[in-house]
Protein backbone atom coordinates (compact mmCIF):
# COMPACT_ATOMS: atom_id res chain seq x y z
CA UNK A 1 0.00 0.00 0.00
CA UNK A 2 2.34 2.71 1.10
CA UNK A 3 4.31 2.47 -2.37
CA UNK A 4 6.30 5.90 -3.14
CA UNK A 5 5.83 6.85 -6.90
CA UNK A 6 8.65 9.21 -7.46
CA UNK A 7 10.83 11.97 -6.03
CA UNK A 8 9.29 14.16 -8.26
CA UNK A 9 5.87 16.26 -9.01
CA UNK A 10 2.31 15.01 -9.16
CA UNK A 11 1.62 18.38 -10.08
CA UNK A 12 -1.79 17.99 -11.94
CA UNK A 13 -4.86 16.11 -11.06
CA UNK A 14 -7.57 15.47 -13.51
CA UNK A 15 -11.00 14.41 -12.19
CA UNK A 16 -10.44 10.99 -12.54
CA UNK A 17 -7.93 11.40 -9.95
CA UNK A 18 -9.89 13.21 -7.94
CA UNK A 19 -12.36 10.72 -7.74
CA UNK A 20 -9.65 7.84 -6.97
CA UNK A 21 -8.31 10.36 -3.98
CA UNK A 22 -11.46 10.97 -2.91
CA UNK A 23 -11.95 6.99 -2.85
CA UNK A 24 -8.73 6.30 -1.37
CA UNK A 25 -9.46 8.49 1.74
CA UNK A 26 -13.06 7.64 2.47
CA UNK A 27 -11.49 4.08 2.42
CA UNK A 28 -8.14 4.00 4.04
CA UNK A 29 -9.54 6.51 6.84
CA UNK A 30 -11.81 4.22 7.78
CA UNK A 31 -9.78 1.40 8.28
CA UNK A 32 -8.07 0.57 11.95
CA UNK A 33 -5.52 1.64 12.55
CA UNK A 34 -6.10 4.93 9.97
CA UNK A 35 -4.19 5.33 6.76
CA UNK A 36 -3.79 7.19 3.51
CA UNK A 37 -1.58 6.17 0.86
CA UNK A 38 1.71 7.59 0.94
CA UNK A 39 2.05 8.24 -3.17
CA UNK A 40 -0.06 11.48 -2.28
CA UNK A 41 2.34 13.23 -0.23
CA UNK A 42 3.45 13.88 -3.88
CA UNK A 43 1.84 16.79 -4.95
CA UNK A 44 3.37 19.61 -6.26
CA UNK A 45 4.63 21.33 -2.44
CA UNK A 46 4.97 17.60 -1.21
CA UNK A 47 7.39 16.99 -4.02
CA UNK A 48 9.44 19.93 -3.70
CA UNK A 49 9.56 19.87 0.36
CA UNK A 50 11.06 15.85 -0.46
CA UNK A 51 13.38 16.87 -2.90
CA UNK A 52 14.66 19.44 0.15
CA UNK A 53 14.70 16.39 2.21
CA UNK A 54 16.42 14.70 0.21
CA UNK A 55 19.23 17.88 0.57
CA UNK A 56 19.33 17.52 4.43
CA UNK A 57 22.49 16.00 6.13
CA UNK A 58 20.28 13.80 8.23
CA UNK A 59 18.85 12.09 5.12
CA UNK A 60 22.03 11.15 3.08
CA UNK A 61 20.67 8.54 0.43
CA UNK A 62 20.22 10.59 -2.45
CA UNK A 63 23.78 11.72 -2.12
CA UNK A 64 24.99 8.25 -0.97
CA UNK A 65 23.45 6.87 -4.13
CA UNK A 66 24.61 9.34 -6.54
CA UNK A 67 27.88 8.71 -5.50
CA UNK A 68 27.96 4.91 -5.73
CA UNK A 69 26.80 5.46 -9.06
CA UNK A 70 29.42 7.79 -10.44
CA UNK A 71 31.96 5.91 -8.59
CA UNK A 72 30.91 2.51 -10.00
CA UNK A 73 28.87 3.47 -13.08
CA UNK A 74 31.66 2.21 -15.73
CA UNK A 75 31.17 -1.29 -13.80
CA UNK A 76 27.69 -1.58 -13.65
CA UNK A 77 26.90 -0.52 -17.45
CA UNK A 78 29.92 -2.75 -18.50
CA UNK A 79 28.10 -5.75 -16.68
CA UNK A 80 25.27 -4.78 -18.45
CA UNK A 81 26.99 -4.85 -21.75
CA UNK A 82 25.35 -4.57 -24.65
CA UNK A 83 23.02 -2.35 -23.36
CA UNK A 84 20.80 -0.98 -25.54
CA UNK A 85 17.41 -0.32 -23.41
CA UNK A 86 17.49 2.02 -20.74
CA UNK A 87 14.11 2.16 -18.61
CA UNK A 88 14.03 4.11 -15.38
CA UNK A 89 10.80 3.54 -13.16
CA UNK A 90 10.31 7.06 -11.33
CA UNK A 91 13.25 9.09 -12.59
CA UNK A 92 12.81 12.00 -10.58
CA UNK A 93 14.78 14.61 -12.24
CA UNK A 94 16.61 12.05 -14.07
CA UNK A 95 20.34 13.35 -12.45
CA UNK A 96 20.52 9.57 -11.60
CA UNK A 97 20.24 7.97 -14.56
CA UNK A 98 22.56 11.03 -16.53
CA UNK A 99 25.65 10.48 -13.54
CA UNK A 100 25.18 6.81 -14.49
CA UNK A 101 25.27 6.67 -18.44
CA UNK A 102 27.82 9.93 -18.33
CA UNK A 103 30.09 7.81 -15.95
CA UNK A 104 31.33 5.50 -18.55
CA UNK A 105 32.76 8.95 -20.47
CA UNK A 106 31.74 8.92 -24.21
CA UNK A 107 27.97 8.89 -25.10
CA UNK A 108 26.30 5.88 -25.86
CA UNK A 109 22.88 5.27 -28.47
CA UNK A 110 20.03 4.55 -26.16
CA UNK A 111 17.07 4.22 -26.23
CA UNK A 112 15.51 5.44 -22.94
CA UNK A 113 11.88 4.84 -21.30
CA UNK A 114 11.31 7.05 -18.22
CA UNK A 115 8.04 5.92 -16.40
CA UNK A 116 6.34 8.31 -14.09
CA UNK A 117 2.24 9.58 -13.26
CA UNK A 118 3.55 12.92 -13.45
CA UNK A 119 3.65 14.93 -16.56
CA UNK A 120 6.57 17.90 -14.74
CA UNK A 121 8.10 14.51 -13.64
CA UNK A 122 8.57 13.25 -17.10
CA UNK A 123 8.94 16.31 -18.29
CA UNK A 124 12.12 17.71 -15.88
CA UNK A 125 13.59 14.22 -16.24
CA UNK A 126 13.57 14.49 -20.06
CA UNK A 127 15.37 18.08 -20.00
CA UNK A 128 18.25 16.48 -18.24
CA UNK A 129 18.29 13.08 -19.73
CA UNK A 130 18.57 15.13 -23.34
CA UNK A 131 22.05 16.37 -22.22
CA UNK A 132 23.45 12.93 -23.08
CA UNK A 133 23.33 13.18 -26.32
CA UNK A 134 22.63 10.00 -28.35
CA UNK A 135 19.50 8.77 -26.37
CA UNK A 136 16.09 8.43 -27.86
CA UNK A 137 14.02 9.21 -24.98
CA UNK A 138 10.37 7.81 -24.78
CA UNK A 139 7.95 9.15 -21.42
CA UNK A 140 5.21 6.82 -19.91
CA UNK A 141 3.13 8.66 -17.77
CA UNK A 142 1.47 5.54 -16.18
CA UNK A 143 2.02 3.43 -13.02
CA UNK A 144 5.09 1.45 -13.16
CA UNK A 145 3.51 -1.52 -14.11
CA UNK A 146 1.71 -0.30 -17.37
CA UNK A 147 5.11 1.95 -18.29
CA UNK A 148 7.17 -1.25 -17.73
CA UNK A 149 4.65 -3.53 -20.44
CA UNK A 150 4.69 -0.78 -22.50
CA UNK A 151 8.88 -0.09 -22.79
CA UNK A 152 8.62 -4.30 -23.56
CA UNK A 153 6.53 -3.91 -26.41
CA UNK A 154 9.24 -0.54 -27.86
CA UNK A 155 12.54 -2.21 -26.79
CA UNK A 156 15.08 -2.45 -29.36
CA UNK A 157 15.17 -5.86 -30.95
CA UNK A 158 18.66 -6.63 -29.89
CA UNK A 159 20.99 -6.21 -26.85
CA UNK A 160 20.00 -5.80 -23.43
CA UNK A 161 17.74 -3.97 -21.71
CA UNK A 162 18.82 -2.56 -17.56
CA UNK A 163 15.32 -0.99 -15.80
CA UNK A 164 16.75 1.36 -12.69
CA UNK A 165 14.86 1.16 -9.67
CA UNK A 166 16.54 3.58 -7.61
CA UNK A 167 16.30 5.59 -4.47
CA UNK A 168 15.20 3.12 -2.07
CA UNK A 169 11.55 3.18 -3.52
CA UNK A 170 11.77 -0.64 -2.95
CA UNK A 171 11.50 0.19 0.37
CA UNK A 172 7.59 1.82 0.53
CA UNK A 173 6.48 -2.24 -0.57
CA UNK A 174 5.51 -3.99 2.69
CA UNK A 175 8.24 -7.59 2.10
CA UNK A 176 5.07 -9.34 -0.15
CA UNK A 177 4.48 -6.28 -2.16
CA UNK A 178 8.06 -6.11 -3.07
CA UNK A 179 8.39 -9.64 -3.89
CA UNK A 180 5.01 -9.37 -6.05
CA UNK A 181 6.75 -5.89 -7.74
CA UNK A 182 10.01 -7.39 -8.25
CA UNK A 183 8.28 -10.04 -10.19
CA UNK A 184 6.30 -7.58 -12.35
CA UNK A 185 9.66 -6.35 -13.30
CA UNK A 186 11.20 -9.83 -14.07
CA UNK A 187 7.97 -10.74 -16.54
CA UNK A 188 9.05 -7.44 -18.55
CA UNK A 189 12.47 -8.44 -18.90
CA UNK A 190 13.91 -11.14 -21.38
CA UNK A 191 16.35 -13.32 -20.03
CA UNK A 192 19.85 -11.48 -19.56
CA UNK A 193 18.26 -8.19 -19.43
CA UNK A 194 19.07 -6.50 -16.30
CA UNK A 195 17.57 -4.41 -13.03
CA UNK A 196 19.55 -1.97 -10.88
CA UNK A 197 18.25 -1.48 -7.47
CA UNK A 198 18.24 0.68 -4.70
CA UNK A 199 17.61 0.15 -1.40
CA UNK A 200 18.18 1.81 2.09
CA UNK A 201 19.90 -0.53 4.76
CA UNK A 202 19.35 -1.13 8.25
CA UNK A 203 21.35 1.34 10.48
CA UNK A 204 21.31 2.60 14.51
CA UNK A 205 18.32 3.71 15.13
CA UNK A 206 18.94 7.48 15.93
CA UNK A 207 19.94 7.86 12.29
CA UNK A 208 17.09 6.68 11.03
CA UNK A 209 15.09 8.61 13.14
CA UNK A 210 16.79 11.83 12.34
CA UNK A 211 16.30 10.84 8.56
CA UNK A 212 12.36 10.37 9.00
CA UNK A 213 12.32 13.33 11.89
CA UNK A 214 14.65 15.77 11.01
CA UNK A 215 15.58 19.12 13.67
CA UNK A 216 14.52 21.53 11.09
CA UNK A 217 11.03 20.13 10.26
CA UNK A 218 10.98 19.66 6.83
CA UNK A 219 10.07 16.06 6.76
CA UNK A 220 7.09 17.20 9.33
CA UNK A 221 5.58 19.60 7.07
CA UNK A 222 6.37 17.26 3.87
CA UNK A 223 3.81 14.91 5.95
CA UNK A 224 1.65 17.15 7.47
CA UNK A 225 0.74 18.39 3.73
CA UNK A 226 -1.44 15.31 2.94
CA UNK A 227 -3.74 17.06 4.97
CA UNK A 228 -3.40 20.07 3.48
CA UNK A 229 -3.83 18.65 0.16
CA UNK A 230 -7.07 16.62 1.00
CA UNK A 231 -8.15 20.12 2.46
CA UNK A 232 -7.70 21.99 -1.36
CA UNK A 233 -8.25 19.12 -3.16
CA UNK A 234 -11.39 16.97 -1.74
CA UNK A 235 -13.05 20.12 0.68
CA UNK A 236 -11.39 18.59 3.70
CA UNK A 237 -11.41 20.51 6.83
CA UNK A 238 -8.86 19.30 9.09
CA UNK A 239 -7.51 21.72 11.35
CA UNK A 240 -3.92 21.14 10.42
CA UNK A 241 -2.24 22.84 13.32
CA UNK A 242 -3.97 19.57 15.54
CA UNK A 243 -1.70 16.78 13.83
CA UNK A 244 1.30 16.06 14.63
CA UNK A 245 4.47 14.57 13.03
CA UNK A 246 5.66 11.39 14.37
CA UNK A 247 8.01 8.96 12.96
CA UNK A 248 8.71 5.40 14.54
CA UNK A 249 11.33 2.36 14.11
CA UNK A 250 9.82 -0.49 14.37
CA UNK A 251 12.93 -2.84 14.71
CA UNK A 252 10.55 -6.40 14.45
CA UNK A 253 9.33 -5.57 10.95
CA UNK A 254 12.44 -3.46 9.75
CA UNK A 255 10.83 -0.35 8.69
CA UNK A 256 10.41 3.43 9.67
CA UNK A 257 6.90 4.44 10.00
CA UNK A 258 5.82 8.01 9.92
CA UNK A 259 2.53 9.00 11.11
CA UNK A 260 0.11 12.46 11.88
CA UNK A 261 -1.29 12.16 15.68
CA UNK A 262 -4.48 14.29 16.37
CA UNK A 263 -3.37 16.71 19.42
CA UNK A 264 -7.11 16.90 20.01
CA UNK A 265 -10.40 15.40 19.54
CA UNK A 266 -11.41 16.62 16.10
CA UNK A 267 -14.44 15.97 13.97
CA UNK A 268 -13.43 15.75 10.53
CA UNK A 269 -15.61 16.00 7.30
CA UNK A 270 -14.28 15.57 3.83
CA UNK A 271 -17.06 16.79 1.27
CA UNK A 272 -15.49 14.67 -2.08
CA UNK A 273 -15.23 11.46 -0.04
CA UNK A 274 -18.21 11.41 1.57
CA UNK A 275 -16.53 11.23 5.05
CA UNK A 276 -17.38 12.41 8.78
CA UNK A 277 -14.85 10.75 11.09
CA UNK A 278 -14.14 11.51 14.49
CA UNK A 279 -10.22 11.58 15.55
CA UNK A 280 -9.19 11.30 19.54
CA UNK A 281 -6.73 12.52 20.98
CA UNK A 282 -3.55 10.56 20.32
CA UNK A 283 -5.24 8.84 17.61
CA UNK A 284 -2.73 8.25 14.47
CA UNK A 285 -2.79 8.54 10.65
CA UNK A 286 -0.72 5.62 9.57
CA UNK A 287 0.70 7.77 6.52
CA UNK A 288 4.32 5.60 4.80
CA UNK A 289 6.49 2.73 5.97
CA UNK A 290 9.83 3.05 4.83
CA UNK A 291 11.35 -1.13 4.64
CA UNK A 292 14.85 -0.91 5.50
CA UNK A 293 17.46 -4.10 4.57
CA UNK A 294 19.95 -6.38 5.15
CA UNK A 295 22.42 -6.53 2.02
CA UNK A 296 22.51 -10.81 2.32
CA UNK A 297 18.34 -9.67 2.52
CA UNK A 298 18.28 -7.76 -1.04
CA UNK A 299 20.23 -10.69 -2.63
CA UNK A 300 18.06 -13.49 -1.28
CA UNK A 301 14.62 -11.30 -2.19
CA UNK A 302 15.91 -10.99 -5.11
CA UNK A 303 17.04 -14.56 -6.14
CA UNK A 304 13.31 -15.45 -5.23
CA UNK A 305 12.06 -13.31 -7.96
CA UNK A 306 13.92 -14.86 -10.71
CA UNK A 307 17.29 -13.13 -10.79
CA UNK A 308 20.96 -13.74 -10.55
CA UNK A 309 23.52 -11.39 -8.72
CA UNK A 310 25.92 -9.78 -10.92
CA UNK A 311 27.12 -6.85 -8.42
CA UNK A 312 26.63 -5.15 -4.84
CA UNK A 313 28.02 -1.71 -4.08
CA UNK A 314 27.46 -0.25 -0.61
CA UNK A 315 28.09 2.53 0.94
CA UNK A 316 29.36 2.33 4.88
CA UNK A 317 29.19 5.57 5.89
CA UNK A 318 25.37 6.19 5.05
CA UNK A 319 24.41 2.27 5.00
CA UNK A 320 23.02 2.31 1.12
CA UNK A 321 23.05 -0.29 -1.24
CA UNK A 322 23.20 -0.76 -5.11
CA UNK A 323 22.52 -4.19 -6.45
CA UNK A 324 22.59 -5.21 -9.69
CA UNK A 325 20.87 -8.35 -10.79
CA UNK A 326 20.14 -10.31 -14.01
CA UNK A 327 17.42 -12.06 -15.42
CA UNK A 328 17.02 -15.47 -15.55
Amino acid sequence: MFTRPSAASVSAVDASDLAGFAVDVEYYLGLSPRQLPSRYLYDRLGSALFEAICELPWYPITRAERALLARHGPEILGLADPLTTLVELGPGSGEKLTTLVSSAGSPRALAVHLVDVSRAALDLASRTVATLGRVDIVTHQTTYEAGLGAAAARRRPYGRALVLFLGSNIGNFDPPGAEEFLRTIRAALAPGDELLLGADLVKPEADLLAAYDDPLGVTAAFNRNLLVRINAQLGGDFDVDAFRHRAIWNAAESRVEMHLVASRRQRVRVRAASLDVTFEAGESIWTESSYKYEPDGLVAMLAQTSFRPLGQWIDDRARFALTLVEAV
